[in-house]
């Protein structure tokens, strides 16, 4: 494993290997033990999308390793007038130990690896959230025990959530289901994919695919860089909701999960989200933890 670039690269192994060591890092937190694994490391971090949860995490992660993190935003590189990402992979290369890029396109990640020396951890692209779905896993193993025999459903935009949650529960033996409206679909490729690699099921109706899950899944309706498509998004998506009914239909006990920041009254309700909120915060807590493993992974 030299860099995370989406979860497909990933083996089963490597996923469970990275979620045991998140385990253990969290273990040693709440218990006060140190853990300097990547001392005097430097972590590059290059926001080309805005963030709370990914930049907060990243920079206290590499921090409390031992580490040190540098914030640089679009406005800060050459990057952002135009140098080609080629030529700021190589000379980050020279400076850091690692980098992790949140951006639009899943080619400025894929390119960056390419052309640095240096390992390439992908914080968000429009194709692919691998850390959030690292954090996803990590939650639903502490609530759950195991993923065997485990259905996740995911309510909503055939987004790069969506995406990634497909391949990380099907890597992990989960069946997974998603209701998205047409025209909204996942990526055709992952499809195809997940019906090859495991048991999958798409459909327009958000209680058939809630139907005996396990964990319930959704995120906004209108991601970042999409604003400009809110009212028609709303048009697609209303009855897209994750609410009492869709509850109803999952597996009595069924975990409900929620990338963050939610939008009370559009995918979710604020009933649901408030009966599952420690999941939702632990959920968002392990984002921390999750990285710190990928980082001691690729750093160390």
């Amino acid at each position: 494993m030299k860099h995370l670039l989406k979860l497909g690269d990933l083996s089963r192994e490597e996923i469970l290997t990275i979620l045991n060591l998140a385990d253990q890092l969290k273990y040693e937190r709440q218990n006060g033990i140190f853990h300097p694994y990547l001392k005097g490391k430097k972590l590059g971090m290059i926001f080309q999308k805005s963030s709370t949860r990914t930049r907060v995490s990243f920079e206290t992660g590499i921090y409390e390793l031992g580490g040190y993190g540098l914030f640089l935003s679009n406005h800060d590189l050459q990057i952002g007038r135009g140098e080609p990402v080629e030529d700021t992979a190589r000379v980050l290369s020279r400076y850091l130990d690692g980098v992790m890029i949140r951006t639009f396109e899943q080619k400025e990640v894929e390119d960056f690896a390419k052309y640095g020396t240096i390992p390439v951890i992908n914080g968000l692209t429009d194709y692919c959230h691998p850390c959030q779905v690292l954090a996803d896993l990590m939650t639903i193993r502490e609530r759950k025990g195991s993923f065997k025999g485990l259905k996740m459903c995911f309510v909503g935009d055939g987004n790069n959530m969506a995406n990634s949650l497909m391949v990380g529960a099907i890597k992990t033996g989960m069946a997974f289901s998603i209701a998205c409206p047409k025209g909204y679909e996942p990526d055709a490729e992952l499809i195809k994919w997940a019906k090859e690699n495991g048991e999958f099921m798409m459909t327009e109706d958000v209680e058939t695919a809630a139907h005996a899950a396990d964990v319930i899944y959704t995120d906004v309706w209108a991601s970042m860089g999409q604003e400009g498509e809110k009212e028609k998004r709303e048009r697609a998506f209303r009855g897209y909701q994750v609410n009492a009914d869709v509850m109803k239909a999952a597996h009595e006990g069924a975990m409900v999960l929620h990338c963050l920041p939610a939008h009370r009254g559009e995918e979710i309700t604020a009933d649901v989200f408030e009966a599952h909120a420690d999941e939702i915060f632990d959920e968002a807590e392990n984002r921390l933890h999750a990285q710190k493993a990928v980082m001691c992974k690729l750093m160390k």
